[in-house]
């Protein structure tokens, strides 16, 4: 289940998605008490959707998990600090924002008005192009679901 290979691999990950979360986190003038929360939030999110990944899930479904994972952390977070929950989550999600895939699909694209249409050109920028969607998709649905979970004033049933 855990080889050391696997467990390197999650390290690996986890310690470069820490990297664009904090910078992010620099962008958003997040304060600097704050900075290691968000690259140990970008850390947490980025290698729960590693690992879940690794055991077979889509990286839409693990992006929707680990967004959601984030948002929690996220929230427990902010009662312990007094804080709002957006200066730790906003800038850990920014490492699962797909753009390798924003990117191929606008390659596709570009090369669609460039060349001409081809069945395949179009079928690459419709999965990458659907995958990026989907990504964005589950991030915004995980950032959102503590709110809708924690802080609804009306029962849910």
């Amino acid at each position: 289940m855990f080889s050391v290979t696997f467990l390197l691999a999650l390290l690996h990950d986890m310690f470069f998605a820490m990297i664009p979360a904090i910078g992010f986190a620099l962008v958003f003038n997040v304060p600097p008490k704050a900075l290691k929360y968000c690259a140990i939030g970008g850390a947490l999110g980025h290698g729960f959707r590693f690992a879940l990944m690794h055991w077979g899930v889509s990286i839409e479904w693990a992006t929707l998990g680990a967004a959601t994972l984030v948002g929690m952390i996220g929230v427990h977070w902010s009662h312990r600090f007094l804080a709002h929950p957006k200066v730790f989550t906003v800038a850990a999600m920014i490492p699962m924002v797909p753009g390798v895939f924003a990117f191929k699909a606008m390659i596709a694209l570009v090369e669609i008005n460039h060349s001409g249409f081809t069945p395949e050109l179009w079928a690459m920028l419709m999965d990458n192009m659907l995958k990026a969607v989907f990504i964005i998709a589950s991030l915004a649905i995980g950032l959102a679901m503590p709110g809708l979970l924690f802080y609804r004033r009306r029962p849910v049933v």
